[in-house]
């Protein structure tokens, strides 16, 4: 192969994390040209209306998607949470990353801490999940939705419109914004969370033997198995990317602890379950816990989830 095209979209942080790919692909394969190709998903283009009631699955993967299909480009780096666990018939994951900080963090110019919030404070999120596990927290809390870009989330709170934003931590580092913001706070996975895959950039590519066996030293072993337990969960629940389910797998040595909780976009009622299994069990734990949430009612639950997103 002379030249690889990589799909991605615009944003500062998907150039960032498809310029980390590129430079990686060069300094494996110098004699090949790696070209990026930048697009606007859907997800980029409707800011005015929050996820959950545009669709969800595939909001920020459907162009690049159709690009790779039509032949256009090769593969795609996205944030593996963005991620649906279904692709169309040509796609697969190809190789899921080493992983960065998992964690959400909370970011304000005035609160060091998320307990000094005022009461009514306005909080900055897009995600049901982390609404959900804030007014769990804080029930008296004001969580108001917040599309756009790293940088328009910023500039927002910066503003004055927030009293604070939550953002992933990966995202923090990627783009190095610590000396941008007084106070970022990232919480306890405990506290809350994380999205399936969060911290991980997922590359997808055509089904094609050269652009797999290209790409394969991508590749990490923790992380794969981390994310497919994570992944499988999300499945077996049929739950999409913008409902509130939050999983989170860690291995350590032959052990996976996996924290997981689905509930209500207004905290009120959840199901929350924490497990430690071998890490040899890791290609069908993530299943067998959501068979243990379905038990629970958890499919139950987020129907009436996406019925009060969608109101």
């Amino acid at each position: 192969m002379e030249k690889l095209k990589i799909a991605t979209r615009k944003s500062v942080l998907a150039m960032w994390q498809s310029e980390h790919i590129r430079d990686k692909i060069l300094s494996r394969y110098p004699q090949i040209a790696v070209e990026l190709t930048g697009m606007k998903t859907k997800g980029d283009v409707i800011l005015d209306t929050p996820l959950a009631k545009i669709g969800g699955k595939g909001l920020f993967t459907k162009e690049l998607e159709d690009s790779m299909l039509s032949g256009e480009t090769h593969i795609a780096v996205h944030s593996l949470k963005d991620v649906p666990v279904v692709f169309p018939e040509g796609l697969v994951l190809a190789a899921i990353c080493s992983r960065e900080d998992v964690r959400d963090a909370m970011l304000s110019e005035k609160y060091a801490k998320f307990e000094d919030l005022p009461e009514g404070a306005r909080v900055g999120t897009t995600s049901l999940r982390r609404k959900m596990q804030l007014l769990a927290m804080r029930p008296d809390l004001e969580i108001i939705s917040l599309r756009g870009n790293v940088q328009t989330r910023l500039r927002k709170l910066k503003e004055g419109e927030f009293d604070a934003i939550i953002l992933a931590m990966a995202g923090v580092n990627r783009l190095n914004l610590r000396s941008e913001v007084a106070h970022i706070v990232p919480f306890e996975l405990d506290q809350m969370v994380p999205a399936m895959g969060q911290g991980a950039l997922g590359i997808e590519a055509r089904e094609d033997s050269e652009i797999l066996n290209l790409i394969e030293f991508l590749k990490d072993e923790k992380a794969v198995i981390e994310t497919t337990v994570e992944r499988d969960f999300v499945a077996m629940l049929e739950g999409g990317c913008q409902v509130p389910i939050g999983v989170n797998a860690n291995l350590n040595g032959d052990k996976i602890e996996i924290r997981a909780v689905v509930g209500l976009p207004d905290g009120s009622e959840s199901i929350r379950e924490n497990i430690v299994a071998q890490k040899s069990e890791w290609k069908s734990v993530g299943a067998e816990l959501g068979r243990i949430f379905i038990g629970k009612g958890a499919k139950e639950l987020l129907k009436r989830a996406e019925e009060m997103a969608n109101i």
